[in-house]
C-alpha cells in the first residue's frame, strides 16, 4: 500500500502525515557517504605532519578520525649535524623502548625543532600541547564542553502531538586523551611550566598504561592506552622564571635528557638554512651571539633563535646592514634586560664583541 498525504499541514518543515518508513527512506536518500579516498584527498589539503592514510588506525571510521587541528606542522629548515644526529639517536632509543623522554635545556637551543623532527620520524600522528601556569587536567584529558538537547516529536496522527526532550552531555577529548586513544606521539611542550597537580594524570599513563578521565563516570572513566602511544616532553632548566619542579614520582617514570646549544658549525648551518644568507655573514652572526652567551647569566643567554632573527633582518636590508649592524644584535637581546642600566651594559658588550670581528 502506497501512503498518500491528504493534509498539507507541516510542523518544522515536515509533513505531519509522513510515516516513519517514509522518513527513514528519505534520510537514506539524502545521506552523503564520504569514501576513504575522498577523505584522504580532503586531508592532503590540510597541513598535517604525515600521510593522511596513516590516520586511519585499525577499523576506525571517519567519525572517529583524529582532529587535524592537533597535528604538528611540518618543518623544512631542520639541520641534522653530527651533534644533532647523536642526540636524536639517544632520544629515539628511549622512545623505542616505550619510555617517555623529558628533554631539558635552555631557551632557544632547538628543543622544539628537534622534537618535531623526531616525532615525524616515528611515523605516527602527532598531538601536542603547550604547558603554562593556568593549564589544568581537563586541558589535557578533556571534559563535558556543552550540553546537547534533542527534541523528539510524534506526528502519526495529525491532531495529536507527543513530545520528549532528551538532554545529553557532550564529551570533548583533549590532546592527551586523543593520543592515548589512537596511539599518537604526544608532545608536551613547556611541560614544567604547568603546575604538578595538572600533570598527575600522567602517572598512570606512563606506569599502568591507563588514562583516567576524572570528569567521566563508570567504565568510561578509564581508557586503555594504545600500544603505539609515545610521549616527548620539553622543559627549560629549573632556574628559569615560571618553572615548577615536577613531582618525583612522575620524573621516575621518564628518561631525562639534557641538551645545550649546538656546535658552532651546526648553528651556522641552522642560520643559513633559515635565512639563505652567505656563509661568512652567518658565521659572524653566530660568533657574536656565542660570545654574548659566554658573558651573561644562564637566563639571559641568547639562543640560536636570536641569530636567526639577526640573519633575517640582514637579509631584509639587502646588503645595507652596516648602518644598523650593532643595533640588530642589541634589539634581539634587549627583551631579556631588566632596566636601562642593564641595557646600557648589553650595548657595551655587543659593541665590544663586534669589534673583535675586524
Amino acid at each position: 500500500m502506497i501512503y498518500k498525504a491528504t493534509h498539507p499541514r507541516k510542523v518544522r518543515g515536515e509533513s505531519v502525515h509522513q510515516p516513519l518508513s517514509e522518513k527513514i527512506k528519505q534520510n537514506q536518500t539524502n545521506l552523503k557517504t564520504i569514501s576513504t579516498s575522498e577523505m584522504h584527498e580532503k586531508l592532503k589539503k590540510q597541513s598535517c605532519l604525515i600521510d593522511p592514510k596513516s590516520l586511519f588506525i585499525g577499523n576506525l571510521d571517519t567519525k572517529n578520525l583524529i582532529q587535524s587541528e592537533y597535528f604538528l606542522p611540518n618543518t623544512d629548515c631542520f639541520v641534522e649535524g653530527p651533534d644533532v644526529k647523536e642526540l636524536s639517536e639517544r632520544i629515539k632509543l628511549w622512545i623505542g623502548t616505550g619510555y617517555p623522554v623529558h628533554l631539558i635545556g635552555p631557551t632557544g637551543c632547538g628543543k622544539t625543532s628537534l622534537v618535531m623532527h623526531i616525532a615525524k620520524e616515528i611515523g605516527r600522528p602527532v598531538v601536542w600541547i603547550n604547558g603554562d601556569d593556568a593549564l589544568t587536567t581537563k586541558d589535557l584529558t578533556g571534559g563535558y564542553a556543552q550540553i546537547k538537547q534533542e527534541s523528539m516529536r510524534d506526528h502519526y496522527i495529525h491532531n495529536v502531538i507527543k513530545s520528549a526532550d532528551i538532554i545529553k552531555p557532550e564529551w570533548i577529548d583533549n590532546p592527551l586523551a586523543i593520543a592515548c586513544k589512537y596511539g599518537c606521539t604526544f608532545v608536551y611542550n613547556e611541560f614544567s611550566r604547568a603546575k604538578p597537580t595538572a600533570n598527575n594524570v600522567l602517572l598512570s599513563v606512563f606506569e599502568e598504561g591507563i588514562l583516567e578521565l576524572p570528569s567521566k563516570f563508570g567504565q568510561e572513566r578509564y581508557l586503555k592506552v594504545h600500544p603505539e602511544f609515545r610521549a616527548i616532553l620539553t622543559s627549560n632548566s629549573i632556574e628559569y622564571a615560571g618553572i615548577h619542579a615536577p613531582q618525583d614520582a612522575l620524573l621516575d617514570r621518564m628518561v631525562g635528557i639534557y641538551m645545550d646549544y649546538y656546535s658552532l658549525e651546526t648553528e651556522i648551518d641552522i642560520v643559513r638554512k633559515h635565512t639563505n644568507i652567505p656563509y661568512e655573514e652567518a658565521k659572524n652572526i653566530v660568533f657574536v651571539i656565542r660570545k654574548i652567551r659566554e658573558q651573561v647569566n644562564e637566563v639571559q643567554k641568547p639562543g640560536t633563535r636570536a641569530a636567526i632573527m639577526v640573519g633575517k633582518a640582514m637579509k631584509q636590508l639587502n646588503g645595507n646592514a652596516e648602518k644598523y649592524y650593532n643595533q640588530l644584535f642589541i634589539d634581539v637581546i634587549a627583551t631579556k634586560t631588566g632596566s636601562n642600566v642593564d641595557l646600557f651594559q648589553k650595548e657595551k658588550l655587543v659593541n665590544n664583541v663586534i669589534s673583535q670581528l675586524t
